[in-house]
This record gives C-alpha cells, sequence and structure tokens, in this order.
C-alpha cells in the first residue's frame, strides 16, 4: 500500500514538473523584446563598437539555437533540461547556468528553510496559545500585532527593516551575502559575516509569515477545544501540559500542515522577492537580472529548480502527513 501511494505521488508530482516546465518555456517567450539584441545594445552603450548589428544577430541567434521553430526549440529544451544541461547565459557569456545555479542554490535553501521552519513553528505555537483557554492573559495583546504582521508583504516588511536596522541605527549590513572585502572559506569570521548579512533578510520573512501561521493555528485551536476528546480529557484529571500538546495542538496541527503544503509556493516566491530587496546572491536575485535582460536560459534554469524544490517539498509534506494523522492511511 505503501510503495503504490509513493508512486502515485512521484508519478503526479513528475507530471506537475513536465507541467511547469513547459509553461516555463512559453512564457518568456512572449516578451517582446530579443534577449540578444539587448545583450549587443548593451555593448555599444558601455563602448564597444558593432558595424554589422543585423549579422551579429543573426548569428548570436544560431549559435543559441533560437533560429530554428518554436517546436524543435521546445524539444530541445526538454531534452537538456532532463539532463540538466540547462545551456549558456546570454546575459552573463559565455557561464553556464548549471554553474550560476549552483552557486546562488545553497544561499536560497539556507535562507527559505530556516526561515519557514521558524515561521512555521513559531506561528504555530503562538497561535495555539492564543486560543487556549489556559493560556496567560498577556498573550492576548500580541493579537492585533499578529494580525498587522500577517497583512504586510515580505517586500515591504524587508524595506521597513534596511531603513530601521541598516540606515537608521547602522546595526545590520544594507544588503549582500558577505562583505566585499571577505574571502570566501571555511572559518568562524566568514561564517559570523554570512550569518550577520542574513539576518534582516530571514527576520522579513519570519515575521511577515508568523502572523499567517498563528491566524490560522488560532481558529484551529478554537474547534478543537469544543471536541469531546478535550472534555473527556479534562475529566480524566490529564495535566493542562498534556492536554496542550498531546490533544489540543496535535489535533489541531494537521490542518496546519496541510496549510504548508498549500504556502510553499507562496513562500518561494515571497523570499524571491526578499532577495532582490537585500541584494541577497540567491535564485531570486539571479532571476530577476535574468528577467531584465530576457536571458530565456537562465530564466529556464532557475524557474525549472524552483518547481522542483517545491515539488519535492510537498511530497515529503503529503508522505509525512498520515504519520500526523494515521486515519489518512485508510
Amino acid at each position: 500500500m505503501f510503495l503504490l501511494r509513493l508512486t502515485k505521488r512521484l508519478l503526479l508530482m513528475l507530471a506537475v514538473i513536465f507541467t511547469a516546465a513547459s509553461l516555463n518555456f512559453l512564457l518568456p517567450k512572449l516578451a517582446p523584446k530579443d534577449p540578444i539584441e539587448t545583450k549587443l545594445l548593451e555593448l555599444t552603450e558601455t563602448g564597444g563598437a558593432l558595424t554589422d548589428m543585423k549579422g551579429l544577430v543573426e548569428a548570436y541567434r544560431a549559435k543559441f539555437g533560437l533560429d530554428r521553430p518554436l517546436a524543435e526549440q521546445y524539444l530541445s529544451y526538454i531534452k537538456d533540461t532532463a539532463s540538466l544541461d540547462l545551456g549558456q547565459s546570454i546575459a552573463f557569456y559565455p557561464a553556464r547556468v548549471t554553474d550560476l545555479v549552483g552557486r546562488a542554490l545553497p544561499w536560497t535553501i539556507g535562507l527559505l528553510l530556516t526561515s519557514t521552519l521558524i515561521a512555521f513553528a513559531l506561528g504555530t505555537v503562538l497561535g495555539a496559545l492564543l486560543a487556549w483557554e489556559g493560556a496567560p492573559r498577556l498573550l492576548g495583546l500580541l493579537a492585533p500585532g499578529v494580525m498587522v504582521l500577517a497583512a504586510l508583504p515580505y517586500y515591504l516588511l524587508g524595506l521597513v527593516l534596511i531603513y530601521v536596522f541598516a540606515f537608521s541605527w547602522r546595526l545590520l549590513p544594507l544588503g549582500g551575502g558577505f562583505e566585499m572585502t571577505a574571502i570566501p572559506g571555511l572559518r568562524w569570521d566568514f561564517v559570523l559575516d554570512i550569518l550577520r548579512h542574513s539576518l534582516l533578510p530571514a527576520a522579513s520573512i519570519v515575521l511577515a509569515s508568523v502572523g499567517t501561521w498563528a491566524l490560522a493555528m488560532r481558529g484551529m485551536m478554537v474547534t478543537v477545544q469544543g471536541e469531546d476528546y478535550m472534555a473527556y480529557a479534562e475529566a480524566n484529571g490529564l495535566s493542562v501540559q498534556r492536554r496542550f500538546f498531546s490533544y489540543g495542538l496535535r489535533n489541531a496541527l494537521l490542518p496546519q500542515v496541510t496549510g504548508l503544503a498549500l504556502h510553499i509556493g507562496y513562500i518561494a516566491a515571497g523570499s524571491v522577492l526578499v532577495e532582490r530587496v537585500f541584494q541577497y546572491p540567491g535564485l531570486g536575485n539571479l532571476l530577476f537580472a535574468a528577467i531584465q535582460q530576457n536571458d530565456y536560459f537562465v530564466i529556464y534554469g532557475v524557474v525549472f529548480i524552483l518547481v522542483v524544490m517545491i515539488a519535492v517539498l510537498m511530497l515529503l509534506v503529503d508522505m509525512l502527513y498520515p504519520l500526523l494523522d494515521p486515519r489518512v492511511r485508510r
């Protein structure tokens, strides 16, 4: 039964990735600008002298395969993507897309995974306490602030944090992944430098997400407290801590996990904007630069990696759900 379920989920994940990859190929083609002409015009503006512009454009279009029919380009794209051969970048030529994505991917994974788990854990516990009858009344004062944070987008909160902590108080850097003068390496000073630069982007994601999770958990906890098994646990004389964690929080957590799976795409999109605001060297910043210069191949590579990450995370959440709720197995 488990293998059959896993096979179905894997096939569904592959179908999602294939559909998203196909849309990823078609949507950039709708842009009115030609990436080759855009790059060559930039070269002329920076002092380069190009005599035969038209011939040069045609030569580069042939080099990148953009002169072929759309169907041939699509088949070649699917084949190359399946083998993780994402080609060369137009905007950052002759750099390969795989190398650009490989350098940016660890930054995004570290920022997104850590901040999402922290926001989910804090928001879930805080929302449960806000609805719990035995919780301190002081926590009720946090409800308005939680609602305000839930309404703020990541990038807007990021701009506020930059103004307060980086521009006004000068406690943290304005952006980037590390100091320009730093030499990368496995040293404590470099690790602390990375951590210092990641505090503001991570804080913007955590603060903007914790309110959403808290409000959702608060509503579920109110519903759970009216269930018969909660009254039965209280009648049996179970401690407040056990009733809260084993009966209340555990049962209210199930829809919260479902919400986490559904919001993974939104979280990834929000982190992309956060990376641009803070000039963080992740996939979001790379994608923004590629969109600005119509670099098809970098757009294909970054979006494909993001789609695969989201699909794998949703698969993991889907397979974890039966462990949290045994009723799903039946």
